[in-house]
């Protein structure tokens, strides 16, 4: 028994366990779990660009599988590919298995599951397809349409050089320049008036309204003067003064007073002129004839 674990038979069992670790490890970096049980199945493709061995094999974007191999066939010209899959996938027949990129180039296999109710058996060959990369589609649809825009570009650049070397442009241009030249003076020459008279008008307007803050302090004054004033008793005794007025000067023009007789008889009118007439010719008398109405004696 101590013969048969000599140094020699350590160092071989040592060796083989290394090496079954970095088998295992390597296998693990490629995503392939050697303790997993998968089932093994085959796809032919005409064209793999961008697929690589441990690329995913997905249903509806969830991982069941992964290249385990892709081997050429140099019968046929086309490409074997082994995929390793989950053991409790069940994989309907007529299911496609179709080659798929992503923007950066990179490739996996999306595999669509069919409806029948039938299935592949383990090492059966699935439905393979490669759908159109972005590549395919640049060259497919983009580069036509590039091609049928490029004479229009053409003719484009053609107009716009002509537009470029009409003389009536640089024309436009000089004149757009002196437009900038005096909107810049104008724009100096306002900049000057606001430092200059801007701040004297404010100051102006300043002084106009401390005046205005002043007149209507003053007008407040007025107001209070003006509500302590008894102008109910004023009003009041303003407007016994018109009724006596109005009753004075009905008494005035109606013929019950004695100054309404005055003013409103015509006959004592008359009467008054006629006296007055009298008078007249009495004194005009008694001027001439002095002698007559006056008698002197002299004791």
């Amino acid at each position: 028994m101590k013969k048969f674990f000599r140094k020699e038979v350590k160092i071989a069992i040592a060796v083989i366990i290394s090496l079954a670790f970095l088998f295992w490890g390597i296998e693990y970096l490629k995503g392939i779990n050697l303790f997993k049980p998968v089932n093994f199945y085959y796809v032919h493709f005409k064209n793999v660009d961008g697929l690589t061995d441990s690329a995913p094999v997905t249903v509806n974007g969830y991982q069941v599988g992964q290249v385990r191999e892709i081997i050429y066939d140099y019968d046929t010209g086309n490409l074997r590919v082994l995929l390793s899959m989950d053991k409790s996938l069940r994989i309907p027949l007529k299911s496609e298995a179709v080659i798929t990129s992503d923007v950066l180039g990179t490739a996996q296999i999306e595999l669509n599951l069919s409806n029948n109710k039938e299935y592949y058996k383990v090492g059966d060959e699935l439905v393979g397809t490669s759908e159109a990369g972005l590549m395919d589609n640049v060259s497919n649809e983009l580069l036509p349409s590039v091609a049928a825009i490029m004479p229009k570009i053409d003719s484009l650049l053609t107009n716009l050089n002509k537009v470029v070397s009409n003389p009536a442009l640089n024309k436009s241009l000089n004149r757009l320049d002196n437009i900038t030249a005096n909107l810049e003076k104008s724009s100096r020459q306002l900049s000057v008036v606001m430092g200059h008279s801007v701040p004297g008008i404010l100051d102006n307007v300043g002084g106009i309204t401390k005046n205005i803050d002043a007149m209507t302090d003053d007008l407040k004054d007025v107001a209070a003067s003006l509500k302590t004033l008894p102008l109910d008793s004023t009003m009041n005794y303003v407007n016994s003064t018109a009724s006596n007025l109005k009753q004075i000067t009905d008494k005035v023009n109606g013929t019950d007073s004695s100054i309404g007789l005055l003013l409103n008889d015509k006959g004592l009118y008359n009467h008054i002129d006629h006296t007055v007439l009298s008078l007249d010719s009495l004194f005009m008398d008694l001027k001439k004839n002095p002698k007559r109405y006056v008698t002197f004696k002299i004791f």
